[in-house]
């Protein structure tokens, strides 16, 4: 293979290179443009690549950072279990066994199809999609309160859903049987089967055009360039060890909160996240699977290094994962995963804790750490047909070095996603938003302050709904870092059609509503960073003017008072006193 690349022009591997990035990107379009499910081509709730003949990620058209490294496991069970002896063309195997290769949680549905040339492997295309239903004992099958896989809805433990080309009907009959809205479900898959099949398709053309030794040298090459990128930038890191511990706050069954822990190990070579010594695994759904939490790392790693880097398994040699067996970031069956990405997400954002002090050119404060997802059930006023909405929330970044943090965000492991559009969710389902705000409730104080969460309020339109809500920091705030306040948590609140609130909440079950009920969902404020006596007059006279902080904040945190019919000013003593500059 080294002789081979010596021959060939380094301007036709480029080319290559290029063209096989240019698949994963058609190969993601595809599948989101077929799919029958809002979750799929409304939010990106979704991932589509290529990998090596190996299982190596190539490419990887990615919605979810999370996903990151979840197509490469569910290659390699893949051929762990069956071989290149037992993959014939055509053969499309569907796998969303969060402990050997789907990473995730059920409803994260993978489908992984070999690629053949002149009758050898040359590459994997595969994706991974949520699927609105996968069964279960819950509508949108994950959930907060499960004790046991079983209850979470279907499991594909790595099995030929085509062979040679023709479909497994058993499992498409199985499918269909045990899913609330096996229309969505189903569309789901086929959309992932001709994403799937337009990857071979280009693969195979390119492999005709250039010829197959000049593909998979291009191949090798475009890995081993991913690792010498991702070594550069190792060097420029701070060396030595660095340790930070926060807490999952619950189970969903009452129990926590859970310390979890990490030390980050850098050197020349590698880039070690231990994480042992946090809690084993737990009753509760918010359980993580080790590659669950790889996927999770390799985002941090990413962003620490070189976040511009195209994806591929070669940026991540230098990476290294250590955990406990059967921690609640390495789980194991049966233990629960519905919720895996509250875990999995305080287990990257410790990464982030323990490295930000160190390297604030790069890295902010802590922000809103939570999918907070939202399941939500019932009727439509109009056509008495079951709607569910399946979608993640917004919230506020943590402030940085010369930046405030960002408002209105998905959490790090959502990444490029999108919440359902107002319009889409009021035609769709029984719903009426009331209110989608800023959430504006001063938390975050700093020179450079919190991004904002958001207030999203869906009134039921009929009786009988019901809500199953997973919001994450609800106890423990994203933190503050250089003299920065901490943020403010997640949580809703139910305002009842006869004027009576109940709440707050983070967490909660099937929560039921009836016809007038509000849920009224608020995500948290980032932390802040730096002092906030040092954060100038003018832009804490602007944000009393945008409603971002009252009169009397502006006045106890920030030393500023504000007149509020002129927005003249004057610095209090504590300002005077208290900042590092006047």
């Amino acid at each position: 293979m080294v002789t081979a690349t010596k021959k060939i022009d380094p301007f036709t591997l480029e080319i290559v290179k290029d063209s096989l990035l240019a698949i994963g990107d058609e190969m993601f379009i595809a599948l989101a443009r077929t799919s029958m499910s809002p979750i799929i081509y409304e939010v990106l709730d979704y991932a589509s690549g290529l990998t090596d003949a190996k299982g190596n990620l190539l490419t990887q058209g990615n919605g979810v950072t999370g996903f990151i490294g979840m197509l490469t496991f569910m290659v390699k069970e893949t051929l762990n279990k069956f071989g290149e002896k037992d993959l014939n063309p055509g053969d499309i195997i569907i796998i969303n066994d969060p402990y050997k290769g789907g990473g995730s949680h059920l409803s994260d549905v993978g489908l992984v199809m070999p690629i053949f040339h002149d009758g050898e492997i040359v590459a994997f295309s595969a994706n991974k999609a949520h699927w609105t239903e996968v069964g279960g004992k819950d509508p949108g099958s994950f959930t907060n309160d499960s004790t046991e896989i079983f209850q979470e809805g279907l499991q594909f433990p790595c099995v030929k859903l085509f062979e040679s080309g023709k479909v497994n009907q058993a499992i498409v009959d199985i499918i269909e049987s045990n899913v609330r809205f096996p229309d969505l479900s189903l569309g789901d898959m086929w959309a992932q089967v001709a994403a799937l099949k337009t990857g071979d398709k280009r693969v195979k053309e390119l492999c005709n055009k250039h010829g197959k030794e000049i593909v998979l040298a291009s191949i090798d090459k475009y890995l081993d360039h991913g690792e010498q990128l991702s070594r550069i930038e190792l060097k420029k890191l701070p060396k030595g060890t660095f340790e930070a511990e926060d807490f999952v706050d619950s189970d969903g069954m009452g129990n926590g909160p859970f310390k979890l822990k990490v030390k980050v190990t850098i050197t020349d070579d590698e880039f070690i996240c231990d994480f042992r010594g946090s809690h084993p695994q737990v009753p509760g759904s918010v359980n993580c699977s080790l590659t669950g939490l790889i996927s999770a790392v390799r985002t941090i790693f990413l962003a620490i290094t070189n976040p511009s880097q195209d994806v591929n398994d070669g940026v991540f040699r230098p990476l290294k994962v250590i955990t406990d067996k059967r921690s609640i970031l390495s789980a194991e069956r049966p233990a629960p995963v519905s919720n895996y990405f509250e875990s999995m997400l305080v287990g990257a954002d410790l990464i982030w804790k323990a490295l930000a002090p160190f390297l604030p050119e790069r890295l902010s404060a802590g922000h809103l750490t939570s999918v907070c997802s939202v399941t939500l059930s019932g009727l439509h006023p109009d056509t008495n047909e079951a709607f569910l909405i399946v979608e993640p929330s917004v919230g506020g970044w943590g402030a940085g070095q010369g930046q405030d943090g960002a408002s209105g965000q998905f959490c790090i492991g959502d990444g490029e996603t999108y919440n359902v559009p107002v319009e889409v969710a009021e035609t769709r389902y029984g719903v009426m938003l009331d209110e989608y705000s800023l959430r504006v409730d001063g938390g975050g104080a700093g020179e450079f302050i919190g991004g904002k969460g958001v207030i999203r309020s869906y009134r039921a339109l009929t009786n009988g709904q019901s809500a199953t809500i997973t919001y994450g920091r609800n106890i423990n705030p994203p933190w503050g870092f250089n003299g920065g306040q901490n943020g403010s948590t997640n949580q809703f609140i139910v305002e009842k059609a006869n004027g009576e609130i109940e709440g707050p909440y983070g967490v909660y079950p099937r929560y039921p509503l009836q016809k007038g009920d509000v849920i009224k969902l608020m995500t948290a404020t980032g932390g802040g960073y730096g002092n906030p006596l040092n954060r100038p007059a003018e832009k804490v006279v602007e944000d009393v003017k945008n409603g971002y902080i009252t009169l009397a904040q502006a006045k106890d945190v920030y030393g500023v008072s504000v007149d509020p019919a002129t927005y003249d000013f004057t610095l209090t003593t504590k300002r005077i006193n208290g900042g590092n500059k006047a």
